[in-house]
């Protein structure tokens, strides 16, 4: 990809925003089943540091992640010769996500270095198995996507898939906050 065809910032904000959206999303729903989060945030080193997998902002949190997307888009567009230009730019991107967003990050988040220095939380191999492939499947769709326009399938599939999870997510909310009630 040559400068002439780098993405511009509102395609990157798009972009990014549905792609890191459905790979939470798909992240996410994986790791509540294979992990046990419904347990695990209500008892143990989680209970005082997670809200419930019942909580009405549990349920948004899906819906809401086009908002990170933009922070990712405005992080990556001055990077985006680097990250889209270049043949491997998915991976250095995928480091760049982990390094900053996963192991140095500036709060004692758990599984960071500053968790593993600061909070009583218990650091596992199993802290990383949620995020570190959700910023790898990430890093691959997003550079597939930004260095393939012309599929437009990849388009479409990915908006409706897109629309279906912030659909999916606001039932979620609905049926937290009791205003959605399953037939009887």
């Amino acid at each position: 990809m040559n400068t002439t065809d780098q993405p511009t910032l509102w395609s990157l904000i798009l972009k990014s925003s549905v792609a890191h959206t459905l790979t939470y999303f798909l992240m996410g729903i994986l790791a509540f089943n294979f992990l046990n989060y419904e347990n695990s945030f209500i008892s143990g080193a989680l209970a005082n540091y997670m809200r419930p997998t019942d909580s009405p902002w549990v349920a948004a949190g899906p819906g809401l992640q086009w908002i990170r997307g933009i922070i990712f888009a405005l992080a990556f567009y001055p990077l985006r010769e680097v990250f889209f230009g270049k043949k491997n730019g998915w991976l250095v991107m995928f480091w760049v996500l982990v390094a900053l967003g996963i192991l140095s990050t500036f709060g004692a988040a758990p599984g960071s270095i500053e968790g593993v220095i600061y909070t009583n939380y218990p650091t596992t191999i199993l802290s990383y198995v949620e995020i570190v492939p959700q910023a790898f499947l990430f890093a691959g769709l997003l550079y597939y996507w930004v260095n393939h326009p012309e599929k437009k399938w990849l388009n479409w599939a990915l908006g409706v898939l897109f629309v279906l999870v912030v659909l999916m997510s606001v039932m979620g909310v609905l049926a937290a906050t009791g205003l959605l009630q399953p037939p009887a």
